[in-house]
């Protein structure tokens, strides 16, 4: 079996529908009840304005600021991290995940060995 992350992004603007929210909530609840034999983990994220990152200077040192990595519309808002037997897999149960708009990555895991 492998891993995959599977990151949500959401448009951070949208998120703010408390009736919609409330069924993303119920369905994310559906959907880890159906997966738990498959789930590793996964959370929410908070809003990107609470994010910071942090690059290389050049000269050995770094630079901090406030905010996400990259300014785009659609915005990390969670993910899962899922074992299945192969990629195919792990996109079935992706598209099991609720949302109203954004999208959804699936990326496998590669683990290092010592």
């Amino acid at each position: 079996m492998a891993e995959y992350l599977v990151l949500i992004y959401q448009d951070e603007r949208m998120a703010g529908d408390t009736l919609a929210a409330e069924s993303v909530t119920r369905g994310h609840q559906e959907f880890m009840t159906n997966n738990q034999a498959a789930l590793r983990g996964g959370n929410a994220v908070e809003y990107s304005h609470a994010a910071t990152s942090i690059r290389p200077d050049g000269a050995g040192g770094f630079v901090v600021t406030d905010g996400p990595f990259a300014e785009t519309k659609e915005q990390i808002g969670g993910y899962y991290l899922l074992e299945a037997n192969d990629l195919d897999e792990a996109i079935d149960r992706a598209k099991q995940i609720p949302m109203t708009e954004g999208g959804i990555e699936v990326r496998p895991i590669h683990v290092f060995t010592a």
